[in-house]
């Protein structure tokens, strides 16, 4: 069976209705993580959501990548970690200083890109920002695991290499920006 291509000014794909679809049941595990912190349900939950990441990238390069795919995209993998990592503060299993920190350079660094995309300049992800996405997202996986609750040592010190990981990152995009724009 042959895919569908679509062409970089689709809006309406299966992948964008995957990452759609995690931006739009996102809240369901925020509250669920506000309301019962770690449990089973929310681990799988999050794992399902966390996974789908993959999924709606693997759709997108076999059908086509689309622009609006290559800010939805993003835009819900920053909405599910931080929103997951603020319902953790609330629930005290995480400071809100790494959270902080995180969230001050994802917001940073998101409109930084769009501002030099808007002047022609592309600045794309490292694979250091794609490890980084994984450890944040096992920072957040150990403080909704059961079985590790009661030690939550381990989430924190994973959220802390997050911090560490987001912010080399965060300097690679500038750095990375700024070699593009002394180039053109």
């Amino acid at each position: 069976m042959a895919s569908e291509s679509f062409g970089p000014s689709a809006l309406a794909t299966p992948a964008n209705a995957v990452t759609i679809v995690r931006l739009l049941v996102a809240p369901v595990l925020f509250a669920m993580v506000a309301a019962d912190g770690s449990s089973w349900g929310a681990l799988v939950f999050w794992v399902v959501l966390a996974s789908t990441d993959g999924l709606d990238g693997y759709i997108a390069r076999r059908q086509g990548t689309t622009r609006s795919g290559a800010f939805l995209d993003p835009l819900a993998d920053k909405v599910l970690v931080l929103g997951a990592m603020w319902a953790l503060v609330l629930t005290d299993v995480f400071s809100w200083v790494p959270v902080a920190v995180i969230a001050l350079r994802e917001i940073g660094i998101s409109v930084y890109r769009s501002w030099e995309g808007r002047r022609g300049i592309s600045v794309p992800a490292r694979q250091w920002a794609k490890v980084k996405t994984v450890v944040q997202d096992v920072a957040v996986g150990f403080a909704l695991l059961p079985s590790t609750a009661d030690r939550p040592g381990i989430a924190i010190a994973v959220l802390w290499i997050a911090v560490v990981l987001t912010v080399v990152t965060g300097v690679q995009y500038l750095l990375d920006g700024s070699k593009v724009r002394r180039a053109v």
